[in-house]
């Protein structure tokens, strides 16, 4: 009874791995339709099998674009958000201003999202649009804006490398 016990445990932890979302790459240029729909890049919908199922969230990003976030990723965002203090002023105002506008897509049988009007406004996106996938979640860009945002490299990349990615190396040692 124990070793079926052990293989079935060998079994669940393969599955839950196999079940854990991986991470989103690559940029994606798209189109708006004349009703403000975009059409979820075959390659990209490929790497979000819950979207059709559970669908997506659409929120303002920090600048002028637009963050999209699978339905459990956004699920992990309110939950960070539930444990912040509600009686503090800065956490009111951040809840409030990061929440605003958040807007759930359903995929339609064609594979496209209806983008609402007011955050295409927020964002200044017109017709051409950059889907940039970071990490976890996919920034949403005019392709103008999203050009000149990064027509503009850091000189020292690896400085910038160094000032990020180094304090967190030297945790890593510790």
């Amino acid at each position: 009874m124990v070793e079926s016990g052990k293989s079935t445990l060998l079994l669940l932890i393969e599955l839950c791995h196999s079940l854990k979302m991986s991470y989103l790459t690559g940029e994606f240029e798209c189109k708006l339709d004349p009703k403000s729909r975009m059409m979820i890049p075959a390659g990209l919908k490929k790497k979000l099998p819950e979207a059709e199922t559970e669908g997506l969230v659409i929120n303002r990003g920090f600048k002028n674009y637009l963050v999209i976030y699978t339905k459990t990723e956004w699920d992990k965002r309110l939950d960070e958000l539930s444990k912040l203090n509600e009686y503090e002023e800065d956490n009111i105002e951040f809840i409030r201003y990061f929440t605003r506008g958040a807007t759930e897509l359903s995929l339609d049988a064609a594979g496209r999202v209806l983008l609402p009007k007011f955050l295409l406004d927020y964002a200044g996106i017109k017709n051409d649009v950059v889907l940039a996938c970071q990490l976890n979640k996919i920034e949403v860009w005019d392709a103008e804006a999203h050009k000149a945002a990064f027509s503009n490299e850091p000189q020292n990349f690896s400085a910038l490398a160094q000032r990020v990615m180094g304090n967190k190396a030297r945790r890593g040692d510790e």
